[in-house]
């Protein structure tokens, strides 16, 4: 399948290896590819294009710029190459101020349904923002898989994610509609405030269920 990872820093990379990883054909979107995407791609494998290529490649695109710079790039590459397609949504609206880390949109909105509002024809599953880049592709815990949290509007699309997330090696969580990235998006706040506060970045999170 055509797979267009839509970032190319840190978490875009792991994203887009571990898809190329599961037999997808893969290409990584930027703004202009630097010498060092350049040589992670001839490392890597995985080819390289601006957003506009990639976002028109991709029968599936995968979101993974920062979250202050994702209306920017939807309107660089435009709203008919997400038309339909499954878009996976890795933003946070994450900002660091003079008081830590926090969130831009909460309580009432989300990352999620503002991708979602910019991009009314495509199918945005919000996924993997919840965790640090090192761990969301095949993560090694030993009290067994993670979980991984899912929002969408289109059941077909979170069951699409829903298998990347099981191949990786998650226990993948529908937890509705678009608008329950209210309550996701500030797991990663979560996550990044526990990480701050211990000096380690290997956690996850993980729903217990009672037979």
């Amino acid at each position: 399948m055509k797979m267009g990872v839509l970032g190319s820093g840190q978490v875009g990379q792991v994203l887009a290896k571990g898809l190329l990883d599961l037999g997808h054909d893969v290409k990584i979107g930027t703004r202009s590819v630097k010498p060092e995407l350049a040589a992670w791609s001839k490392e890597s494998g995985v080819a390289t294009g601006t957003f506009q290529d990639v976002a028109e490649f991709g029968e599936v695109l995968v979101f993974a710029v920062l979250g202050s710079a994702a209306e920017e790039v939807i309107q660089l590459i435009g709203q008919d190459r997400f038309k339909g397609k499954i878009v996976m949504d890795v933003t946070n609206p994450l900002a660091f101020g003079p008081q830590g880390p926090e969130l831009t949109l909460g309580h009432t909105d989300s990352g999620g349904e503002w991708i979602q509002r910019l991009l009314p024809q495509a199918r945005v599953v919000k996924a993997f923002n919840s965790v640090g880049n090192a761990h969301m592709v095949h993560p090694k815990f030993e009290q067994g898989p993670p979980t991984m949290f899912i929002a969408g509007n289109d059941a077909d699309a979170k069951k699409w994610v829903s298998d990347l997330s099981q191949a990786w090696g998650w226990d993948a969580v529908d937890t509705g509609t678009i608008e329950s990235s209210r309550f996701l998006e500030p797991l990663c706040l979560l996550w990044v405030k526990f990480g701050l506060a211990t000096g380690t970045w290997n956690h996850a999170f993980k729903l217990l269920r009672q037979a």
